[in-house]
């Protein structure tokens, strides 16, 4: 990869990419960290890495690292008990109680979520990005649009 190639790679995915980390982390500070930090590895690796393989290659970089930091900073939450007393919380922001819905996925199903409908990758890159197997990705997207659909309930509940 050249320089320029590499500075159209920034160009192209800086911003995906933080929308990405800033869904997985829900934290802007720690986003632009694992952001820089896939940026800068890519510019580490670029003697071995494809112009047309960059993309993918941030995206599996970022994962990585964000799967590292959450393992070392996030407590561990049972999900039954916080489902339950969100749901006992009255929420009218659709977009709000569907971002409090994505924090409570496990980490895989949410990842594997915003990089279907939020970044519009398929299944077999998002099973390359998050090293499982593609029909691993289809249950794990089943299972967290699932869980938002009875975490969000009936949609004329929320507006009405």
């Amino acid at each position: 990869m050249t320089t320029e190639e590499y500075n159209d790679c920034v160009d192209q995915h800086a911003d995906g990419l933080y929308r990405f980390a800033l869904r997985l982390m829900d934290n802007r500070v720690l986003a632009e960290d694992l952001v820089q930090e896939a940026f800068t590895r890519l510019w580490e690796k670029r003697e071995g890495v494809k112009a047309s393989g960059a993309r993918s290659y941030l995206f599996t970089t970022l994962y990585n690292a964000s799967v590292d930091l959450l393992r070392s900073t996030r407590p561990q939450v049972d999900v039954e008990e916080v489902k339950t007393s969100v749901y006992q919380q009255p929420t009218f922001d659709i977009q709000e109680r569907l971002n409090r819905g994505l924090a409570l996925l496990p980490e895989v199903q949410r990842t594997v979520i915003l990089l279907r409908d939020y970044e519009g990758y398929n299944y077999a890159e998002i099973g390359e990005i998050a090293h499982l197997s593609e029909a691993q990705v289809k249950v794990y997207i089943h299972r967290a649009r699932q869980f938002l659909r009875n975490y969000l309930g009936d949609l004329e509940e929320l507006i009405g």
